[in-house]
């Protein structure tokens, strides 16, 4: 039988990259953001179902949720959206840019959890699956506000899974390190083209969404009995969290 996945952060990035491959690899989707016309641009590109929804407002996933089972079970949860917002100290940490990673990352993907999670229990073999960052696993400066968010995202993938594993529902982290894509940089930092383009400046090889989608494709594609606890990855020239190659 096809399987079904509900994908979040599905407009861009590797929220859309994902979309592509669990389509290619025979998943009917629900694809879910903000910016329904880039949803419907990429549910013309893969035959995905396009689901308009802000996951920090609680009516939207509400009504987001109601209009995924109308259509039948779900199989998997893939949490992708999330964001940094601000490369300031914690001294000089904007109030509001952490909030909204919070929100995004941490209590958007808790409501998506909520929200689904008993359609999950209920298929027998569903999954969850949580986009962390290397963020959550180890702290570097000028990163406060998004490592905590990650961290605390990190804390749910494990908390979840000693909670679920009763109910056969399998629960994967993946964290990647550096990713080029068209928006999280320049996102971060304020819009600044030039700010982001430095980011990746020199790194022959960073990885791409398109590389974290086949993973999280893999990893969802495994026998229900196999779980990824958790996965990082990273290019070959990013060492450590602190030793970038750059040529």
């Amino acid at each position: 039988m096809t399987k079904r996945a509900v994908v979040t952060g599905a407009s861009s990035g590797i929220g859309a990259a994902t979309v592509r491959a669990l389509r290619g690899s025979g998943w009917e989707v629900a694809a879910v953001a903000r910016r329904e016309n880039l949803l419907q641009e990429l549910a013309r590109e893969t035959g995905a179902v396009p689901f308009a929804a802000d996951i920090t407002e609680p009516a939207d996933v509400a009504r987001l949720v109601d209009g995924v089972l109308a259509g039948g079970g779900v199989d998997a949860l893939v949490n992708i959206a999330g964001g940094a917002f601000g490369v300031d100290s914690i001294l000089a940490g904007k109030l509001a840019d952490w909030e909204k990673m919070y929100k995004v990352n941490v209590l958007g993907t808790l409501r998506m959890i909520q929200g689904f999670l008993p359609a999950l229990r209920e298929n027998g073999e569903g999954s969850v699956l949580l986009l962390t960052s290397t963020a959550g696993l180890v702290a570097y400066e000028g990163g406060g506000g998004y490592a905590a968010a990650k961290f605390a995202e990190h804390a749910m993938a494990n908390t979840l899974r000693l909670e679920e594993a009763e109910h056969n529902v399998r629960v994967i982290e993946i964290a990647p390190g550096l990713v080029r894509t068209e928006e999280f940089s320049l996102n971060r930092l304020g819009g600044d083209q030039a700010a982001a383009a430095k980011v990746y400046e020199g790194v022959e090889k960073p990885l791409l969404a398109e590389d974290v989608a086949d993973v999280v494709a893999y990893s969802l594609n495994l026998p229900h009995h196999v779980n990824l606890d958790q996965i990082i990855m990273r290019p070959v020239a990013q060492a450590a969290a602190h030793k970038l190659i750059r040529k």
